[in-house]
């Protein structure tokens, strides 16, 4: 990048690549990140700093965690019989916040999306198929987003589960359509979410 100082130019860079920043918001969080003071500039490199090397992923669900199983596995009152199924921790922190839900989760780590190179092999479903072939579950809420990768993981996801779920008298559910179609679930609201959820029906062939 010509006239910025190398340091400047390599921030705006680094910036570009988060999404949803194009050159003129990198331009533009770069000169505010300058015009922080020095104690809230570290604390930002502190915050993102820790946040890699704190965090990992939950060996039971796959939710973001600091502590492994993460607090929502690791809660004996919630019901460890009802799964609910979301495609990443942000949808699981949207549900957690309509406070409607009492069950556990399993988060996916995205949605299968042939065109983009995501298969099946890429997300977290085997684990999934796992702990369905364990017992103990007696229903999986399929709550992945409603566009089109969203539906056709959960059309996979059903056809997936389909023996297991025979197998232990699992039944398979999917979020009713209280949820705008195309929208995502980290952004629709909590009541919306709460409906959702206890509208949710059958999910068959």
């Amino acid at each position: 990048m010509t006239n910025y100082p190398d340091s400047l130019a390599r921030l705006v860079e680094s910036l570009k690549k988060l999404p949803g920043i194009g050159s003129k918001t990198a331009e533009r969080l770069a000169f505010h990140l300058v015009k922080l003071s020095d104690d809230d500039a570290m604390e930002l490199a502190r915050a993102i700093r820790d946040v890699k090397q704190n965090l990992t992923h939950c060996s039971i669900c796959f939710n973001f965690t600091e502590h492994d199983p993460c607090p929502v596995c690791a809660d004996a009152q919630r019901d460890k019989s009802c799964v609910c199924v979301v495609e990443q921790p942000k949808d699981l922190m949207a549900f957690e916040k309509a406070g409607a839900f009492k069950g556990v989760y399993h988060c996916l780590l995205g949605h299968i999306a042939m065109l983009e190179g995501i298969g099946p092999e890429d997300l977290t479903i085997e684990p999934l198929l796992k702990r369905a072939q364990q017992g103990g579950i007696k229903e999986i809420i399929i709550a992945t987003n409603p566009d089109l990768e969203g539906e056709g993981t959960a059309v996979y996801l059903r056809d997936v589960l389909a023996d297991a779920a025979k197998q232990h008298g699992i039944k398979v559910t999917r979020i009713a359509r209280g949820v705008p179609a195309g929208a995502e679930i980290e952004n629709v609201s909590s009541a919306i979410l709460s409906d959702a959820l206890s509208g949710r029906a059958d999910f068959r062939g």
